[in-house]
């Protein structure tokens, strides 16, 4: 089994970097399989293509979360489908 103590992490910590590698290797093969991705214009009106939204919605749900460990009380699990709403809204409208 591995040992993480040598950094004081936690199976939560490993999991949330491993999903963050797992989504830019995602991306990767996307790219691969489909090269292009046709930047647009979305509602923030400047040219993004999917790996810009891509790193919206992570930068954005890094701030979802710190908000909601200051405003609530409430487990940060629950602020996980917050995250994936904001990320489908980036990559429908942005």
């Amino acid at each position: 089994m591995l040992d993480f103590s040598w950094m004081a992490w936690t199976w939560p910590t490993v999991a949330f970097f491993l999903t963050i590698a797992a989504l830019i290797a995602a991306m990767g093969v996307w790219e691969w399989a489909s090269p292009g991705g046709a930047p647009r214009f979305g509602i923030l009106r400047f040219q993004t293509t999917r790996g810009d939204r891509l790193f919206l919605s992570l930068l954005g749900s890094a701030f979802i979360c710190l908000g909601w460990l200051w405003l609530t009380e409430v487990p940060l699990a629950y602020a996980l489908g917050v995250c994936v709403l904001y990320a489908i809204l980036v990559f429908r409208l942005v």
